[in-house]
């Protein structure tokens, strides 16, 4: 089932043209559940990387829970949401409203039935009807990176109103008016998942500003302020105002900036050149990667994940300055928030780094200022500290930085902030379990690292998640190793290699399973330790030595079997990023064949263009970012490594263009839905016999040529993995 909505962009005049890849972006994907899954996504319109995306509210946001589902069937607004996942919470949101007959600032009061008929979704515009026959209201939206620009058409015969909600019940938001400037401006304090760490911010708000293209009155609600009640404003506008433009500016720093970033992203009305600024954002970055080859519904499945893609992680910045979370203070440069370091190291960034290379010195440097000002690389800030999650893999995303050769960091910096994570446990780590969102604790860091330092595991009677954390904090060992080489400290190179086998400690050789210890030794309960998988998942989690794993088990050929029990066992959990490289390690036991089998598989029965196509949550992209990868014939199992193990490309040609103008190209010669196996590969015209290919081949402008077939082939079996035997 695909969408009618979003499939034409003729409503703007000017931004329809031949093969415009933004048409082909249905942002409804992944917003509903069904018979895939339910990819916990929302409709947003911002430009990518956009600091607020605005979407419509048909249920108020928490965590869990988004402000768009699709099988609601009432808006009760249009949000300026910073919210990045189901499981994160908003903050400092503000909410736009039009009504027409009595004031309504309750939630369930001013909501309005809409039917998805009436909807269209794109990157760059949303359109929605509201409301039953003569009163029904149109609501169109388009947005820049700070701001949103609006326009409500009012049923005639009615009041005609914008509700302006600043904050909602139980928080002390902060609202004016000013009639004479047509404005009304606020704050919002809210940061759901406050509770979540260490740093109480007295300073934090979510600053608005929202102007008016008509004269109109306006008050402030309650009259009486109550705990019970919203906080917010109405402009009321004359009997013979049919149309209402309204545009809003966002703000981490004051009222004035909103103001400021409002004047230089929306200085007049005009909303077609507004959109059609907002589209040419999105189709510079989607032309970053063309495609032939893929049926109708595949292009809409690709370019949808790409879209996903690039909404994280959030920009912060906002014209030359930037609030901080981490000290609660406005610094000049540049920042980013809502990177979901447990998801998008596997694959997300690593897309980021071909498609938005220009943006990934700026990222690092992001983290390595938050470390800076927090004491600590965060694991997923949203926009503080909010201990969800394991490990910290912030060091993956700094590594592959530096071993791709990226700037606009301080490499010295870099090193000082991955070792920390890698030597100094957390405060109160001998006496905090560091169970997932257990409110009122320190900064989790590596949870249980006074204990490995000394075990070299963490142990399941001491710390939550234990087995779990070993085998991140292995990996991530590892990553930290690369940039101790990097920065010439080779003793430090060195233990944190020797470092990144402890994952061996896992390994039960009764059972060939990973498994966690207690602190005297002893194992644990099988199901124990686990994060978001299970054994079955876990024993694969070696991103940075497969060789070692494959010994470990007792050969390639052992660890082939295990494999096949794996799937056949349907014990693969794709819509849980564990799983992610799991069905690539056949390339390092050689057996491509089952590689390209599993790959194809995945792509087809885990994505759809319609509202179930995602099983599993996005997480900030990293879903999307896998069919992608897939989707072209390559994935990253080591994301640091700057290696891609190869699977069957869906495409019969993709050009990826670089920004220095080169361009990495896939062909697939007979590729179809029964060829997905290769017979034959080459990388500029010389044979290639292992199923990999670097990310310096894709700098250098190479070009991948597969030659596909109907039956498993042997090719790439004969290359044999470092370290397998």
């Amino acid at each position: 089932m695909g969408f009618a909505s979003g499939a034409s962009s003729g409503v703007a005049s000017g931004v329809a043209r031949a093969e415009d890849l933004v048409d082909l972006v249905h942002p409804l994907i992944g917003t509903g559940g069904g018979a895939i899954g339910y990819g916990r996504t929302m409709p947003v319109v911002t430009p990518p990387f956009g600091m607020t995306g605005w979407v419509a509210q048909t249920r108020q946001s928490g965590h869990p829970g988004l402000s768009y589902y699709d099988r609601d069937r009432s808006i009760s607004g249009f949000v300026g949401t910073h919210q990045a996942a189901l499981w994160m919470g908003d903050y400092g949101d503000v909410v736009i409203m039009p009504e027409s007959g009595a004031a309504r600032s309750g939630l369930a009061e001013r909501a309005l039935p809409f039917s998805h008929r009436d909807e269209e979704a794109r990157p760059d515009y949303y359109r929605v009807v509201m409301g039953t026959g003569g009163q029904a209201i149109r609501a169109e939206m388009t947005a820049a990176a700070h701001s949103a620009l609006f326009r409500f058409v009012f049923p005639a015969g009615a009041a005609r109103r914008v509700m302006v909600e600043a904050s909602r019940p139980g928080v002390a938001g902060g609202v004016s008016v000013d009639e004479a400037k047509g404005e009304i401006a606020g704050y919002n304090p809210r940061r759901s998942d406050a509770d979540l760490g260490p740093l109480t911010l007295p300073r934090f708000r979510g600053y608005f500003v929202v102007q008016f293209s008509q004269p109109a009155k306006m008050a402030t609600y309650p009259a009486t302020p109550a705990p019970d009640r919203s906080t917010g404003a109405f402009a009321t506008f004359d009997a013979g105002t049919d149309a209402v433009e309204v545009r809003v500016g966002t703000s981490f720093i004051s009222v004035e900036q909103a103001r400021e970033n409002l004047r230089r992203e929306i200085p007049g009305w005009d909303f077609e050149t507004l959109r059609r600024t907002l589209h040419d954002a999105w189709r510079e970055k989607l032309d970053r990667i063309a495609v032939e080859g893929l049926s109708g519904e595949q292009r809409h499945i690709f370019y949808t994940a790409l879209y996903h893609a690039l909404l994280y992680p959030r920009s912060l910045s906002e014209y030359g300055r930037y609030y901080s979370a981490f000290d609660d203070q406005v610094h000049a440069g540049e920042s980013y928030t809502d990177f979901a370091t447990w998801d998008v190291f596997r694959a997300e960034f690593s897309l980021l780094t071909l498609v938005a290379p220009e943006r990934i010195g700026g990222m690092v440097q992001a983290l390595l200022q938050d470390y800076q000002q927090g004491g600590w690389m965060p694991k997923w800030p949203n926009p503080s500290y909010t201990n969800i999650m394991i490990g910290t893999h912030a060091d993956s995303l700094v590594a592959e930085a530096i071993g791709k050769g990226f700037a606009g960091f301080d490499r010295a910096l870099a090193w000082e902030a991955v070792r920390k994570d890698a030597t100094v446990p957390p405060d109160g780590d001998a006496t905090n379990d560091w169970r997932d969102r257990k409110p009122g604790t320190p900064y989790e860091a590596r949870g249980g690292l006074s204990y490995a330092l000394r075990l070299g595991y963490v142990p399941a009677d001491r710390t939550a998640e234990s087995a779990s954390s070993t085998l991140d904090d292995a990996y991530d060992d590892w990553c930290v190793a690369q940039v101790a080489r990097a920065v010439g400290r080779q003793a430090d190179y060195e233990q944190f290699l020797r470092r990144s086998e402890d994952y061996r400690k896992l390994f039960n050789p009764a059972t060939r399973f990973m498994q966690a210890r207690n602190l005297d030794g002893s194992w644990a309960d099988p199901d124990t330790g686990w994060t978001e998988g299970g054994k079955w998942v876990y024993t694969f989690d070696v991103l940075h030595d497969v060789g070692g794993l494959s010994g470990l088990m007792g050969g390639r050929a052992a660890l082939a079997g295990r494999l096949d029990r794996y799937f056949d066992g349907n014990y693969n959990w794709h819509s849980n990023e564990p799983s992610h490289h799991v069905p690539y390690l056949y390339d390092f036991v050689g057996q491509p064949w089952k590689t390209q089998e599993r790959v194809r598989e995945i792509m087809r029965t885990e994505y759809a263009d319609r509202v179930s196509g995602l099983d599993g949550d996005d997480d900030c992209g990293q879903m999307s970012a896998w069919y992608v990868f897939s989707a072209l014939g390559f994935y990253p199992v080591n994301p640091a490594s700057g290696t891609y193990m190869i699977g069957s490309p869906l495409v019969s040609r993709a050009r990826v263009r670089m920004a220095d103008g080169r361009v990495f190209t896939v062909v697939a010669d007979h590729n179809t839905a029964d060829n997905r196996y290769i017979r034959s590969a080459t990388l500029d015209g010389a044979a290639l016999s292992a199923p990999m290919v670097t990310y310096r081949d894709m700098m250098d402008g190479r070009t991948l040529h597969f030659v596909m077939g109907a039956k498993p082939s042997r090719w790439g079996a004969s290359w044999v993995a470092p370290g397998v035997r």
